[in-house]
């Protein structure tokens, strides 16, 4: 094992001492550490977007760190250490590229994780999508999961009739419960529409909220600070500029 890893790994278990460690760390338990470890991930993942080498350095340690505090956890509970998490992987790795690590061809990557989800004792499509992903993501999931059972639309005209018909049930919901259920019935098919064309959905809404950002932050500047006594009429012109600007 790595000196790094070793010594990350004791500082773990340092921190986690119920005697001599920090307070903190000695309090938190699976429940408490997980929306760290998400929140970890999503700074990686900007971290790239921004092709910050330097950062993406410091934020990759900041997950390793997640992955070694749920394994120093699992293992004084008795579960498992971070050498069960390790080889896990490692196995399930050399399981799914058997044309890399032994001979064979591979019987393909959805096939050898449906397999892997039987094993693992599921009995439905929608087994294994995790509940913890954002929604977007995981409603695309969820309908990948039925496209390959054969329930999904054919192309992309069922996918729209669906968007439309929806946006007509919210419009007329008459109270807060039913607009409710009827803008996830929206958001849904529209992620469904979304993928129909081919182009994933978080990638495209990440994409807009960059882009209504950058334009937001253009027409505040062009205010010169006064952008929120201007009237909706003059914020809807300096959004018309900003956007011929860009053009």
């Amino acid at each position: 094992m790595s000196d790094q890893i070793t010594r990350l790994l004791r500082i773990m278990a340092r921190l986690r001492d119920p005697q001599r460690g920090c307070e903190w760390d000695v309090a938190q338990d699976f429940t408490t550490i997980a929306p760290y470890t998400i929140e970890e991930a999503y700074e990686v993942s900007d971290a790239i977007a921004r092709n910050d080498m330097d950062d993406l350095l410091g934020e990759l340690g900041d997950l390793l760190f997640q992955v070694v505090f749920h394994a120093r956890m699992a293992e004084e509970a008795g579960h498992f250490a971070f050498d069960d998490v390790a080889k896990s992987i490692s196995d399930k790795m050399e399981a799914r590229h058997p044309h890399v690590f032994a001979s064979g061809a591979s019987p393909g990557w959805e096939a050898l994780k449906a397999n892997e989800r039987t094993e693992k004792g599921a009995i439905s499509a929608m087994d294994g999508v995790a509940k913890a992903l954002p929604a977007l993501l995981r409603a695309e999931k969820l309908q990948k999961r039925a496209a390959r059972v054969g329930f999904d639309w054919p192309g992309t005209e069922g996918p729209a009739v669906k968007l439309a018909e929806e946006l007509g049930e919210l419009n007329t919901a008459t109270n807060d419960e039913e607009r409710l259920g009827e803008a996830g019935d929206v958001l849904f098919a529209a992620v469904n529409l979304v993928r129909k064309y081919g182009i994933p959905p978080e990638e495209a809404l990440r994409a807009t909220n960059d882009k209504f950002e950058r334009r937001f932050r253009a027409m505040e500047d062009l205010a010169g600070g006064s952008f929120g006594e201007l009237s909706l009429d003059e914020q809807e012109a300096l959004w018309q500029q900003v956007k011929r600007m860009e053009r």
